[in-house]
């Protein structure tokens, strides 16, 4: 007969272990995947700015989808500022982003959507930290041209949504970029881009324009934009911190519509 306390075999447990806090699985969609792949082709080919894609008849015929399926893969990539839809003319590519951080961000939204005010509050705070940066930092008039450049794009897409939400950003990214750290940029992209593709989903799955993108909106955008680049030309951090907060509030007016 075995001492007591010599076997520490636990009896089996036969009630099912409680799994309701495991994590949920996400099923991509079609277009996302799409999106993935003409996103894949445009790092690992290299493609330059300005390079034009197939047409979304085309695009469709290859993926095996619907070009309604194209079209909103072309949305989502627009909203990574990786591509531009030009009425009239096709899509174009406009850069190559570092996404790495992107798809974590994603999915903890998407198993969490109530935390979307936690990733706009952490956009802010890597906005604020890289315009305040370069305000304090930027000596060189080439930097300068760059946020320039950045809100005449903006500016001159008005009236084009799919052309402004890429635009737009560019311009966000090119700010933080200024700051001169390319992990602070990598990871402010990948949050800002999570928290728009939250903010525009409407957009990307039915193409539906926010009121706030409208045409008779357009010059309020503008404006919201265009304090953050006086502020680094001043080279005003207090300025430029007033001016990305004033964007940041309008952004969560913008996702308290979404609600």
């Amino acid at each position: 007969m075995p001492e007591s306390g010599g076997d520490n075999t636990a009896a089996p447990n036969r009630v099912p272990v409680d799994m309701s806090s495991a994590r949920q699985i996400v099923v991509r969609r079609l277009s996302d995947e799409v999106a993935e792949s003409i996103r894949a082709f445009i790092v690992d080919k290299g493609l330059a700015e300005g390079t034009r894609l197939p047409s979304e008849r085309a695009l469709a015929e290859q993926f095996g989808a619907s070009r309604p399926t194209v079209s909103q893969a072309l949305r989502t990539l627009s909203l990574m500022g990786l591509v531009e839809t030009r009425r009239g003319s096709g899509a174009y590519v406009l850069r190559q982003p570092d996404l790495s951080i992107a798809a974590s961000v994603n999915l903890m939204l998407e198993l969490d959507g109530k935390s979307v005010a936690r990733l706009a509050e952490l956009r802010l705070w890597l906005e604020t930290l890289g315009a305040r940066e370069a305000a304090e930092r930027i000596d060189d008039e080439a930097k300068l041209l760059r946020a320039r450049t950045a809100l005449e794009r903006l500016r001159a897409s008005v009236g084009e949504t799919s052309t402004w939400i890429a635009a737009d950003t560019i311009f966000h990214a090119t700010i933080v970029g200024l700051a001169g750290n390319p992990y602070l940029t990598s990871i402010y992209e990948g949050v800002h881009n999570a928290l728009i593709s939250f903010e525009y989903r409407p957009w990307v799955e039915n193409d539906e324009v926010p009121h706030w993108l409208r045409p008779e909106e357009a010059a309020a955008q503008v404006a919201l934009h265009e304090p953050i680049v006086a502020g680094i030309e001043s080279r005003d951090p207090e300025a430029t911190t007033r001016a990305v907060l004033h964007h940041h509030k309008a952004m969560l007016r913008h996702l308290g519509s979404r609600a």
